[in-house]
């Protein structure tokens, strides 16, 4: 008679538990002469240990990515949303230059007051960029100052990126998954403007319009996460073309949401 109860019991854990699988993309590396069979799960960890290291505004080099996170109620629901430490992604333009999307638009300004303001910030470097290529990616970014928030686009991505946790089913292979993806982007954002933006839409077409794009991907199908992980040693959900290159924290005092994320 007890068997009831103890299933009931159990059900829930097992409903929590199918709800909490999808979203952890997983990569399965097949075996090689130095090692068997892996397992690979995303990750959310983000903290300046693990081989990562505090560095100064003079490391950073024209188009490094920047993301961040900050102890506000919009960047607590983006994290929330996405299963991730940032919220917020911004383009170095070199100089001390930053340019970025935000509410009231496309804007350029003083990395200084980037820093001043949100409570962490990482750099990541897309490899090989040369000196006419980060011209160009400058060029276009301050072409585009003045122009309007993606708000469209934020709201369409936002159950984007919650329902596209189906697609991300552990051992799901990396091409089915890509292939779910694609078709759920294309039903659920295909009204998105592509001539607006937001923060992590704005950094990805500006690599587009410089002739580098980071991923195949529509930008708009793209969020800070989704940056965060096409680091080395990550597993994308989004597919890059290369690992994104870790090159320092700026700033590392997180917000309470993830705050525990350890090294």
């Amino acid at each position: 008679m007890r068997r009831p109860a103890r299933l009931a019991a159990v059900l829930p854990a097992a409903a929590l538990l199918l709800l909490l699988l999808p979203g952890c993309a997983t990569r399965l590396d097949l075996p090689s002469e130095d090692a068997g069979l892996r397992l690979r799960v995303q990750s959310s960890v983000i903290a300046p240990g693990n081989g990562g290291e505090l560095i100064a505004a003079d490391a950073l080099a024209p188009g490094d990515i920047l993301l961040t996170s900050i102890a506000t109620v919009n960047s607590f629901g983006i994290r929330l949303g996405t299963f991730s430490p940032v919220s917020h992604a911004v383009l170095y333009l070199g100089d001390g230059r930053i340019a970025e999307a935000v509410g009231s638009g496309v804007r350029a300004r003083a990395l200084d007051e980037v820093l001043n303001e949100e409570q962490m910030v990482v750099a990541f470097r897309v490899p090989g960029i040369d000196p006419a290529g980060a011209e160009r990616l400058r060029a276009w970014a301050e072409s585009q100052v003045g122009t309007r928030y993606n708000t469209a686009g934020v709201m369409l991505n936002a159950p984007f990126v919650l329902n596209r946790r189906l697609c991300e089913l552990p051992l799901m292979p990396a091409s089915v998954s890509s292939f779910c993806i694609s078709g759920m982007a294309t039903v659920q954002l295909g009204a998105s403007r592509d001539d607006q933006f937001f923060c992590s839409q704005f950094v990805l077409e500006a690599y587009r319009r410089a002739g580098l794009p980071i991923t195949d991907a529509d930008p708009r199908w793209v969020s800070p996460a989704d940056l965060l992980h096409m680091r080395e040693g990550d597993v994308p959900s989004i597919a890059a073309r290369q690992p994104l290159r870790y090159v320092g924290h700026l700033k590392y005092n997180p917000p309470p949401l993830l705050a525990a994320d350890g090294p």
